[in-house]
């Protein structure tokens, strides 16, 4: 059994790195399987790059141009992710064709990688992990509280649009026009959440939905010594410390970074704030604790080390399918705050393993945050928290249900 994921990167992103763990896991259980991506970032020699000439690779440069160009005609639109998947020219049915695999399983496939109707050209088996809002919408990946997936799209709020016949309804009937010539294409919901999303939405109500979230090693994703992992990152070790992931927190609205800000005011002073995923800025941020900042971090080892430094884990998105982070931290033994919206409540078991905050109430984000750092019993929630991930998202518990899934895929063929 052959098995072909494609995904626009292979590790930047979190769709990326949750694809590819599902990749390297597979290949670990003895299943043949390859990465097919646009860009790529690793020296794995199982992640193939589309591109196979010059022109192939002007052309990865040119659609990306013609997809902006689309979006210019809506000034007002916000700053959240939008794919019209128009731009042409794209090699990806061929590049399938020539690594002939059983089943082909999508990712995230926008960024320009190719436009949707290529869908047609790949003549295999196809399952969709969906990491986001996209698949089902007019273009937006986080449909926050828009509900016009379930119906038609158009006069778009992300992008500022008025009209009934925008972008949005354009490329919602394209898409249309797609999927029901792909009536066995399957999908699959990552979280509950976006399960039931996916169900209610026009495009792919009609169907299969498995939900079947992503996978973590973890025994890579283990806890270490709170007080070695705070000497080897030269932490304090007599302070209780905040952690927060800020990977383009602030040009990134759905981060939450407004309401980590106001939440963390209502903090006491003498809690200090770690921050990875960015350097110390030139101008200060407007924190009132003090802030530890332990800039860009891309391997597993480091991020387990920063995990199990901290007393608990903050991640004030205001949207989230299935968060890599909060799985992460969770598997270090560090319990995790969030706003109780999407799939976090996969994650995070309410007063058991960390705190679901009331949707965007940046009060009970605070709440959150002192209730575990003044809990009479850490150990309780850290054990708790490595306990839920290990018992339901650990390779050994979910790479065997991908495997029957291809297998049945292959024979129904």
């Amino acid at each position: 059994m052959k098995i072909l994921h494609i995904n626009t990167v292979d590790t930047s992103g979190g769709a990326a790195r949750a694809a590819y763990r599902l990749h390297r896991a597979l290949l670990n259980a003895h299943v043949d399987s390859q990465m097919l991506v646009r860009s790529k970032n690793s020296d794995d020699y199982t992640v193939i790059q589309s591109a196979q000439n010059k022109l192939d690779k002007v052309l990865n440069i040119v659609r990306p141009v013609i997809d902006e160009f689309l979006l210019n005609n809506y000034p007002n639109r916000n700053k959240t992710l939008f794919s019209p998947a128009y731009a042409p020219f794209s090699n990806i049915a061929k590049r399938v064709e020539e690594l002939n695999p059983d089943v082909v399983h999508l990712h995230w496939i926008c960024g320009s990688y190719f436009p949707i109707e290529d869908l047609l050209k790949i003549k295999k088996p196809l399952v969709w992990s969906l990491h986001d809002n996209w698949a089902f919408t007019g273009g937006c990946h986080i449909k926050w509280e828009c509900e016009k997936y379930t119906d038609s799209c158009g006069q778009c709020p992300r992008l500022g649009s008025g009209i009934e016949n925008d972008l949005s309804r354009k490329v919602f009937l394209r898409k249309q026009s797609v999927f029901n010539q792909l009536p066995n294409l399957k999908i699959i919901g990552l979280s509950n959440w976006v399960s039931e999303c996916i169900k209610r939405s026009l495009l792919l109500k009609s169907k299969e939905v498995i939900t079947l979230p992503n996978t973590l090693n973890t025994d890579l994703y283990s806890p270490v010594d709170k007080t070695l992992a705070r000497t080897l990152l030269n932490l304090p070790l007599n302070k209780k410390l905040v952690m927060f992931g800020a990977m383009n927190a602030t040009s990134d609205i759905n981060k939450g970074f407004n309401q980590l800000l106001e939440a963390l005011n209502q903090l006491t002073d003498d809690i200090e704030l770690v921050v990875f995923g960015s350097s110390q800025p030139e101008q200060a941020l407007p924190f009132k604790q003090h802030v530890h900042y332990l800039g860009h971090l891309y391997d597993d080892p480091s991020l387990r080390l920063v995990y199990s430094a901290a007393d608990v884990m903050v991640v004030p998105s205001l949207q989230e399918n299935l968060s890599n982070a909060i799985m992460e931290s969770l598997a270090c033994q560090t319990p995790v705050v969030a706003f109780d919206v999407g799939g976090n409540q996969d994650l995070i078991l309410h007063k058991k393993n960390g705190y679901l905050a009331k949707s965007i109430d940046v009060t009970d984000l605070a709440n959150g945050m002192n209730w575990v750092l003044a809990h009479e019993n850490p150990s309780y929630l850290a054990n708790n928290a490595r306990e839920h991930v290990v018992g339901n998202f650990s390779c050994n518990i979910v790479v065997p249900k991908y495997i029957d899934l291809y297998q049945t895929m292959l024979k129904h063929r």
